[in-house]
């Protein structure tokens, strides 16, 4: 049985956090995985302009499913130590807001050159967090992400078999896999599968990695939920649509959208279809 908090990046609705939990309270969905927040990263507000964000959360019911931070997407190459301050920031305000999971990455890897050129480079930088994470009592989620070291489930599992723990686990991204031309099920899925602690709902076409609604690409979105279901999956998915008006949208407006403001933006009515083309995926499980 799979045992689900749906969640989301809100600020694919709109940068305002009034009208994101606007439009959440619609869908009936009471976490963010904060990312932009009135225009700007979560990450680059400081503590005390942060804890007015937490109060008005609060003042609506709203949590935190995850700091969905930036962490990590910088050169390889780049200085790692102010880096690390904004990661350690990123940790603060993880406490702050209650929640013990941030989103990282593990670094841009430089075109056209050989990952494993950098990997004692990555280990060295990703010791150094998980080590302040486990010192905090925070977990790092892993997300797959194009052009980074861990981009393809081997060199995720490279990453997991050295920090795998209660402060290292996976957020599984299948649209992010399809865009590396990666079999997401059953390859990328088995591969990780033991180690996957979140999910992001997000598919994409092999043909052009262009984003769709979870289940109308190739990155096998209904299969993973069935076996994570039958793996009794506990934890959260969260809806990170990254979609424009796709091919299909208007068959799916008039249910998708019903639930959201009639003069609702485009960002608030393609996350309800994302919304919604989930849960209709959910009700076969």
């Amino acid at each position: 049985m799979l045992n689900y908090t749906l969640t989301g990046f809100a600020d694919e609705i709109s940068p305002d956090l009034n009208v994101q939990m606007d439009v959440l309270d619609s869908l009936d969905i009471h976490h963010i995985e904060m990312r932009g927040v009135d225009g700007r990263n979560l990450c680059d507000y400081s503590l005390e302009e942060a804890k007015t964000i937490k109060k008005r959360l609060d003042e609506r019911g709203f949590s935190l499913s995850a700091v969905g931070s930036p962490l990590g997407k910088i050169k390889i190459t780049d200085p790692f130590e102010p880096h690390f301050e904004k990661f350690c920031h990123a940790c603060d305000l993880a406490e702050l807001f209650e929640t013990p999971l941030i989103r990282i990455f593990s670094f841009y890897i430089p075109e056209g050159q050989d990952p494993a050129l950098y990997r004692d480079e990555v280990l060295r930088r990703m010791s150094a967090m998980v080590e302040e994470a486990r010192r905090r009592g925070i977990t790092l989620l892993h997300e797959n992400e194009k052009h980074i070291y861990g981009d393809i489930p081997e060199r995720c599992l490279d990453l997991v078999k050295n920090f795998y723990g209660d402060n290292f686990k996976v957020t599984f991204d299948p649209a992010n896999f399809v865009q590396c031309q990666v079999q997401v099920y059953p390859h990328a899925y088995e591969l990780l599968a033991p180690y996957i602690a979140y999910i992001h709902v997000k598919d994409a076409y092999l043909s052009d990695g262009h984003v769709t609604v979870a289940g109308r690409g190739d990155g096998g979105v209904k299969e993973v939920l069935t076996r994570l279901s039958e793996a009794g999956f506990s934890g959260y998915l969260s809806l990170e649509p990254h979609l424009t008006n796709f091919v299909g949208f208007s068959d799916l407006e008039a249910d998708a959208t019903s639930q959201v403001k009639e003069d609702a933006g485009m960002g608030a009515k393609l996350f309800a279809a994302a919304a919604h083309e989930l849960r209709s995926i959910l009700k076969t499980l």
